[in-house]
């Protein structure tokens, strides 16, 4: 299994879109998950994170050049009970009511579709994060058109227990630039996690994002044992 660099990966492509890294710490004590939003247009790039409780959202910067909050305006992070969820869309809220209903992170999944942004169908992407006495484990999961094709939804989910310390996946929307933008295609890409401090990891990830396209950046460390937690939010607006 290739093993990549965050400096690399994050490298290798100047859109990602949205990004979601989840992974175990070296040093076993934390579960560490990441979230960043990238733009090409004005309305996408007009906006920043913002802390709320335990969750976080999305927020317009300027609220008068804000054109349309489909698809732009929602909460990434929520916190339900043990488990983290981080996604790119609403479908935050339905893993989170729908789970607190007893349904599993797949079956919530499935009454989700990708985004109805024609012509890309930007994929949904999702992440959840659950501590258990034994340590953590977590899932992520893609809804994304058939081949550019609307009336077709290709879902997968994957499921790691037990992860390796040092180690995280990530799973983005694009394959990089284009018109239509393409989507992320294969399964999690596996990252070195460095034995860094949130501060550190924060700083790294947020410069080797692409300059031009990058928005907003979450990264929160949380101690598996005690379920407290740190959180860091990078605003390119400010």
């Amino acid at each position: 299994m290739k093993v990549s660099s965050i400096v690399n990966e994050l490298n290798s492509l100047a859109y990602h879109g949205r990004g979601i890294i989840i992974g175990k710490s070296a040093d076993s004590k934390k579960a560490i998950t990441a979230y960043f939003i990238m733009g090409r247009s004005e309305n996408s790039r007009n906006r920043v994170f913002v802390a709320e409780g335990d969750a976080m959202r999305t927020k317009a910067f300027d609220e008068s050049k804000m054109i349309d909050p489909h698809l732009i305006i929602y909460y990434p992070v929520r916190v339900l009970g043990n488990k983290t969820i981080v996604t790119n869309g609403d479908q935050t809220d339905t893993i989170y009511d729908l789970m607190d209903k007893q349904m599993t992170f797949e079956q919530a999944l499935r009454t989700r579709e990708f985004e109805d942004d024609k012509p890309n169908f930007t994929p949904r992407i999702s992440g959840i994060i659950r501590l258990e006495k034994d340590g953590m484990n977590y899932a992520m999961s893609i809804l994304k058109s058939a081949e550019g094709d609307d009336s077709s939804c290709e879902r997968f989910t994957y499921a790691y227990s037990k992860p390796i310390a040092g180690r995280a996946k990530f799973i983005h929307t694009y394959n990089g630039d284009g018109n239509p933008l393409p989507s992320f295609e294969g399964e999690p890409k596996t990252l070195e996690l460095p034995d860094l401090g949130i501060d550190e990891l924060t700083d790294l990830i947020w410069k080797n994002l692409n300059e031009d396209n990058k928005v907003s950046l979450f990264v929160r460390y949380i101690d598996i044992a005690t379920g407290e937690t740190e959180t860091r939010i990078v605003n390119k607006n400010q």
